[in-house]
């Protein structure tokens, strides 16, 4: 258990250690800030709760030195099957093909408490983080200069952190949403569900398949975790108590209702209220709020803990910059910019998908089944879960701009050192310019290259054929796939300029565009000319 040093500044106080906490700590502290970070349990919570990230994610855990951890800790997901009132397919979700554009597999399976361990254990090593456990926080202030947190351990004793910024990772009854006061949009959504989650003695019983069961007797989703764990997730009727629902005898009976149950061990069930809220504010001057504090999501799309691992790495390099000077603090509310409406679709898909499944009326349901049919059977139903992930449509983009607001791929490549890997594994938490050739580097003029420096920014080729080398400042890689060659040409373009979260500000296909939104980049940031390092 850490203690506060008396007058002692942070960079950046946080509120809660659960997985979006623990991953916005990370992205922080390894880009050498210093962090306290206030939870009020002691022990990981260890059972699963998030069940299912995306390619996006994982990219996001591979920034922070998680990549060879969750190669072995994730399985695929492998697509889901929508069965109808009759049992037959009703509408399909695919594993989207390789190469996969982000470099992993688009859709996969974890176990929560596995990922919380191993973040836990990188902060543990770190000697910018402070990590104070078993304590809540009572009160915050803030004023021109940094906030002041008041915490409270279990024994009574109280003590104070003050720091530049605060962030509220604290879950659905966040203190510090509560504090500022903030209200939450009800976005109309709100069911019970069990979830059920068991280990299996047979992984090969049952398909590596998720399903919906879109039935109004009784819907419910089966999702196939990583080694033994498989999951039910089961829908309560109407005037059904959840209280009494979540008795052990009603879950063994509810099961039964979906599965032979007899390799099965229940690890832990749960009755959930499944609500989409959304925050009214994220910011109020020198707090903010991400993950479940912020927004919460029905999980018919797998985005819940998704969501709140976009927040933290959206959020996690604008605080890096404001902090070292490279950017105004305005730069900070592009933050709800992007994430809010990013987040109101992703609800909105969600919500879609809980209403085809969780429909009880068997008329309305028998319609459905005829309606998605048709579509599937003419091709007309969108098969790729990703493709229902929105760009990005306004903030910290060169609106107009090609490729603007679009993820950056992340191809495999050989590194100078002859070895095969993900390009971020050689890339800085930084701006990115990334071109087809050397040809399009020198598209660069002196002011832009100058102010290039002065951001800290990286200069990337990536090639089909050649050597790879680390030479006067540019990164010249040899691509596997084709991926990024093909993207780019897809798009007419040959630079890009890729922000630290690796989305892309916008790319270019001359030398004029190219130094034009380097340009309007720097003067977006708002930034100093001399770099002050916090």
């Amino acid at each position: 258990m850490s203690m506060p040093v008396a007058n002692s500044l942070y960079d950046a106080a946080i509120v809660g250690l659960g997985p979006v906490g623990a991953i916005f700590a990370n992205l922080l502290a390894k880009a050498g800030l210093s962090v306290a970070v206030v939870e009020r349990v002691a022990e990981i919570y260890d059972k699963p709760r998030a069940i299912t990230l995306d390619h996006e994610a994982l990219r996001v855990l591979q920034a922070i030195g998680l990549g060879d951890f969750m190669e072995q800790a994730i399985a695929p997901h492998n697509g889901s099957h929508y069965l109808g009132v009759d049992g037959e397919i009703i509408k399909i979700f695919d594993p989207m093909p390789p190469p996969f554009p982000l470099g992993w597999i688009p859709n996969v399976t974890f176990v929560q408490p596995e990922l919380e361990q191993a973040l836990r254990d990188q902060l543990a090593d770190d000697p910018h983080v402070d990590i104070f456990l078993a304590a809540a926080g009572v009160s915050l202030q803030q004023d021109d200069g940094a906030v002041t947190l008041t915490a409270r351990r279990e024994s009574g004793a109280e003590f104070v952190i003050r720091a530049r910024y605060l962030v509220g990772c604290d879950g659905a009854n966040s203190f510090v949403r509560k504090r500022l006061g903030i209200g939450l949009d009800d976005l109309a959504f709100d069911e019970c569900w069990m979830v059920v989650d068991t280990l299996t003695s047979d992984p090969a019983k049952r398909p590596a398949k998720s399903f919906q069961y879109c039935w109004p007797s009784r819907p419910g989703t089966f999702v196939p975790g990583p080694r033994n764990l498989r999951r039910w997730e089961i829908k309560l009727l109407p005037g059904e108590d959840p209280e009494a629902a979540g008795a052990p005898d009603n879950v063994v009976r509810l099961l039964k209702g979906f599965t032979d149950i007899s390799d099965l061990t229940i690890w832990r069930s749960a009755v959930y209220r499944f609500h989409a809220l959304l925050g009214q504010r994220w910011r109020d001057r020198r707090v903010l709020l991400m993950g479940d504090a912020v927004h919460q999501t029905p999980p018919f799309l797998g985005q819940g803990l998704c969501a709140g691992i976009r927040d933290a790495v959206n959020l996690a390099w604008k605080l890096r910059l404001v902090l070292r000077g490279n950017a105004d603090a305005a730069l900070l509310d592009s933050y709800e910019i992007e994430r809010k409406p990013h987040v109101r679709a992703v609800v909105a898909s969600a919500k879609e998908f809980g209403k085809i499944i969780g429909e009880l009326d068997p008329l309305a349901a028998a319609e459905r089944d005829l309606r998605l049919r048709a579509e599937l059977k003419a091709g007309k139903a969108e098969t790729i879960r990703q493709k229902f992930i929105p760009d990005l449509e306004s903030g910290l983009i060169a609106p107009g701009a090609e490729l603007a607001g679009r993820l950056f791929v992340q191809p495999h490549v050989r590194a100078p050192d002859g070895r095969m890997c993900r390009l971020d594994d050689l890339l800085k938490p930084e701006f990115a310019i990334v071109t087809l050739a050397a040809q399009q580097m020198a598209w660069l003029s002196e002011t832009s290259r100058a102010g290039w420096q002065r951001l800290s920014g990286e200069r990337v080729v990536i090639t089909a054929s050649g050597e790879s080398c680390d030479a006067n400042g540019i990164l010249s890689v040899v691509e596997r796939d084709r991926l990024f060659a093909d993207w780019m040409r897809q798009h007419g373009v040959a630079a890009a300029i890729v922000r630290p979260d690796r989305y892309v500000f916008g790319a270019a296909c001359s030398a004029e565009q190219l130094n034009m939104l380097v340009e309007r980049l720097i003067g977006a940031l708002g930034a100093r000319k001399s770099p002050v390092i916090s």
